[in-house]
């Protein structure tokens, strides 16, 4: 138990037979259940697993490989399924420190939060000895994932070390939620769609020696086509189905004066191009859809950053965390 709720530790492990033992042993002893889907490995893993003798331990094993959102999906519903009151995500790779497990336990057990999440990026410093390219992925990966979730304040969306009260989860379309490398993403938005606060957690990561299997030629259009489908599913259910919001009508209307004035701007640009002279009113036909539709755009962006979800305690958090 910690502060009172019963923890679960769910473990999704693909391939993980030289570090899963040594994320069972260094699990805290506050932690009631550890779950873990072995996501149909071709090597030993669940054969360590089962070598180690931890009461708390379930081993769950996926004849057919799922993804790493399929294999936290299952782990989840088990651990609800044991009574767990928080469930906090553990990579099989031991990347994820459990020292800091309770800040970021802190926040959903005790703060009024029903998620919180990890933030690798909570320096400039935490920037260094990376990639100029994976800098410039992760800022703009971020970015979208801010807009299409809804979660402004919220970075790093990639970081998989999270805690989740099982109340909210009760309230998420599990099955619907992506199951492979989006599958972070699309749970923001389905949690801004649930209208639950959330936070990040200053914690930083720890590297191995691991080599990444990820494909950006696969992952990146399926990240687009996520972050693409879930803003428009976030705008449908949040401002237009459950209450004909301002935004809905802003974001609606700026979009197809965007696109007129767009169209005749081209149109505009073609009789330039042909020797016509555009007159001042054309110019102004063109013009003027143009920035209405652009502020009304910008002006539904701010009405949607101000409906994040609210936050109950985050300025006693970061407080808190200054102190530390």
């Amino acid at each position: 138990m910690y502060k009172g709720a019963s923890i679960a530790a769910v473990v999704p492990a693909y391939k993980e037979e030289k570090m899963i033992a040594t994320v069972i042993e260094t699990m805290p002893e506050f932690v009631d259940h550890i779950v873990i889907v072995d996501d149909c490995s071709p090597d030993a893993t669940s054969d360590v697993v089962r070598s180690i003798d931890d009461p708390r331990v379930t081993l769950i094993r996926h004849e057919e490989n799922q993804g790493v959102g399929g294999a936290i999906i299952t782990a989840h519903k088990a651990a609800m399924e044991l009574g767990a009151d928080v469930n906090v995500v553990m990579a099989g790779d031991a990347q994820m420190d459990p020292d800091y497990l309770p800040q970021l336990l802190d926040p959903v057990t005790d703060g009024g939060f029903g998620f919180s999440k990890a933030n690798r990026f909570f320096a400039p410093e935490s920037f260094e000895g990376m990639p100029g390219y994976r800098v410039f992925g992760n800022i703009v990966l971020s970015f979208f994932t801010k807009v299409s979730s809804g979660y402004y304040h919220l970075f790093d969306p990639q970081n998989g070390y999270t805690a989740v009260r099982t109340e909210v989860l009760k309230r998420l379309p599990l099955d619907r939620i992506a199951k492979r490398y989006s599958f972070e993403n699309d749970l923001l938005i389905h949690l801004n769609i649930a209208q639950v606060p959330a936070v990040d957690v200053p914690i930083p990561a720890v590297y191995g020696d691991e080599v990444s299997s990820i494909r950006l030629s696969k992952v990146v259009p399926e990240l687009l086509h996520r972050l693409t489908v879930g803003y428009w599913s976030r705008i449908w259910y949040r401002y237009v189905l459950w209450s004909f919001s301002p935004i809905a009508f802003m974001l609606f209307l700026g979009l197809l004066l965007f696109v007129v004035g767009l169209g005749i701007s081209v149109w505009v640009m073609f009789q330039i191009a042909g020797s016509v002279v555009a007159t001042a009113a054309t110019v102004m036909l063109a013009a003027l859809p143009l920035m209405i539709g652009t502020q009304l755009l910008i002006s539904a962006m701010q009405l949607d950053i101000q409906a994040t979800p609210d936050q109950p305690n985050l300025a006693k958090f970061e407080r808190e965390g200054e102190g530390a």
